[in-house]
């Protein structure tokens, strides 16, 4: 990426953050990021609404409030196709809309794998950014959605996951994030990240490095899928969490109680994850009620280490 020049951005690429952020005035800033991929479920409509709300998760993690959207979609061209790229689109159209976002225009090619998703554009104030340098030694890591989404689609393919975690799994992907995201705002954390492509583990890892912090994680207290336990177990693996295990592995010690499956399971690969907060201890008490009042999931999965980096390690993996 090209060195970034203009004062008035006040996120780029360098911290491997969630999105952008760019000032407009001292007391306005505009959050950007765009996301799109192939179907991650079977049916169209809901491949649309996660991946709406894949979409306007990184805005939320990173402090913002998402206003307006283009759509991006690369799409079969025929006759057969148009009621399926119909609901498709509709999928994402209900899930904007249940964010209060308004979907402004956008682009459409002819392609015969569907890709689908959103360029959005959100508001921030330029003093309340959450970005990844910002956390600090003794938060707690507060996490508001199940890990698995990756080795669950890996075991549909292939009929080895019930229908009711597949419904379970597709209703998780399709939640929006913006009610935790305003919890966490109203409570007051350091900062946040959205667990996706790179999983727990990945993600984590981008904030300690960008905050010069390391971590403790306790494999116990992360929430599983329990069925993508099982599918892990039987060595159904998708080639993006292989991939993470590989780069992430150096920069993680795991002790010798924490099973393979849930090292692998801990690098999986999501689509469309929870917030991963990071909360002053004196606030994790209030922030785990409050979402918990409000029927989110809020696992205290771990925390940050005090006291100075030691060796090359940014995460110790736990039982």
């Amino acid at each position: 990426m090209p060195k970034i020049v203009d004062p008035n951005v006040l996120v780029d690429s360098s911290n491997a953050d969630d999105a952008g952020v760019y000032r407009v005035t001292k007391d306005l800033a505009m959050v950007f990021t765009a996301d799109f991929f192939t179907p991650i479920v079977d049916d169209p409509y809901w491949f649309g609404a996660i991946a709406a709300a894949n979409s306007l998760s990184d805005v939320y993690a990173m402090g913002g409030r998402p206003l307006v959207s283009l759509n991006i979609a690369a799409l079969p061209a025929g006759p057969e196709f148009a009621e399926i790229n119909k609901r498709i689109m509709q999928g994402g159209i209900d899930k904007m809309s249940e964010a209060g976002v308004a979907i402004i225009g956008g682009h459409t090619i002819k392609d015969k794998e569907p890709k689908f998703g959103y360029a959005v554009l959100g508001s921030i104030h330029p003093d309340k950014i959450l970005d990844n340098s910002k956390a600090n030694p003794g938060d707690a890591l507060i996490l508001t959605k199940r890990i698995g989404t990756g080795v669950i689609s890996t075991g549909i393919k292939s009929g080895r996951c019930s229908a009711g975690t597949a419904d379970a799994f597709t209703k998780s992907m399709a939640t929006l994030n913006k009610r935790a995201g305003e919890i966490m705002l109203e409570v007051g954390v350091s900062t946040a990240t959205d667990i996706t492509g790179f999983g727990l583990i990945g993600h984590l890892i981008e904030v300690l490095t960008a905050s010069s912090c390391t971590a403790r994680l306790h494999a116990r207290r992360v929430p599983f899928f329990e069925e993508a336990v099982t599918i892990a177990g039987m060595g159904m693996i998708p080639g993006g969490t292989r991939a993470n295990q590989k780069s992430y592995d150096p920069l993680v010690e795991w002790s010798s109680d924490v099973s393979l499956t849930d090292q692998v399971l801990m690098n999986d690969a999501q689509t469309s994850g929870g917030l991963l907060m990071f909360v002053p201890q004196a606030g994790k008490n209030k922030l785990i009620a409050a979402l918990q009042k409000e029927h989110i999931l809020a696992a205290h999965i771990g925390d940050l280490l005090e006291g100075e980096e030691k060796g090359s390690k940014r995460i110790y993996v736990v039982q």
